[in-house]
């Protein structure tokens, strides 16, 4: 697997240089890629990308995100997503197409001031994001605590594969719902709950630290199970020292069938001498001859 490389970059500062893709923040002047924006470039073998330390939220295509409806109209619901782009959620996605003004009312599903899990299905900076709440785990949220974070953040509270969100759930015993715009729902007890939210402000005050996930799970009072990989040398060693074990059970078991057949000869000797031990004359001259 390629390294990634990581440094702190200021706009117009060389990022890299050579035939990569330039990914999100980073412009391409000729063979340079230049960055746009103040933050960490990830530089990998075909890829360079600067993950900006705050910033806007900028919609993009297939994000999810955590909006909060705050008007509406005869066709649409209007949302705030922490960004300077409004949502719209169009009535067709949530009644069908079978939805009439006449009929139907928008309030009936959602109301002002709910919140929903949404999808960004169309934006092109002309026009506000078009969302939608068809999908597994996309529609009203109905309860949660409801905090905001610096959208340029997100990835790093989500983690790698996940593994910050599920240290954070863990530890709290809480379930968490992250939006791309950096709107963050905590379902949880009230003391569980503020101390999700400590740990997520931890990890946005930190985004850039190396030992971020260990400080964590310290502060959740959380301890690493994830055993060393020389934790399974002792049951190789065990299964290695099993076959001597047998062959020393045979030898034993061996000079054990040998030891009778040693005493065997003595005490048939010791009988061959008193049958041979007989008064006449004879017997003794033949006992004498047998030995």
């Amino acid at each position: 697997m390629p390294e990634l490389r990581r440094k702190y970059v200021v706009p117009g500062e060389v990022v890299a240089q050579g035939n990569m893709r330039a990914d999100l923040n980073v412009l391409r002047l000729g063979d340079k890629l230049v960055s746009t924006r103040v933050g960490m470039a990830e530089v990998s073998h075909d890829v360079v990308r600067v993950v900006p330390f705050s910033g806007p939220y900028i919609p993009r295509v297939d994000d999810l995100v955590v909006a909060k409806i705050i008007d509406y109209s005869a066709f649409a619901w209007e949302a705030d997503m922490n960004s300077c782009f409004f949502g719209i959620l169009p009535a067709q996605s949530v009644f069908g197409r079978d939805y009439s003004p006449a009929k139907d009312s928008l309030t009936e599903r959602l109301e002002v001031g709910d919140m929903i899990a949404a999808k960004v299905i169309a934006f092109d900076r002309t026009r506000d994001p078009l969302l939608s709440i068809s999908g597994p785990g996309l529609g009203r949220i109905p309860r949660g605590q409801v905090v905001k974070i610096s959208p340029a953040k997100v990835p790093r509270l989500i983690g790698k594969k996940g593994s910050m969100i599920k240290t954070i759930e863990n530890g709290t015993h809480c379930r968490m719902l992250i939006g791309q715009n950096g709107v963050v729902v905590i379902v949880g007890s009230t003391e569980d709950t503020l101390k999700a939210i400590k740990a997520i402000n931890l990890v946005e005050d930190e985004a850039h630290s190396v030992d971020l996930t260990e400080r964590v799970q310290q502060m959740l009072g959380l301890q690493v199970t994830i055993p060393p990989p020389t934790a399974t040398v002792p049951e190789v060693s065990v299964s290695v020292e099993s076959k001597p074990s047998s062959e020393e059970v045979a030898s034993t078991e061996s000079s054990a069938l040998s030891q009778p057949q040693t005493e065997a000869p003595q005490e048939l000797a010791t009988t061959e001498v008193k049958q041979e031990s007989a008064p006449s004359e004879g017997g003794q001259v033949q006992a004498n001859e047998s030995v």
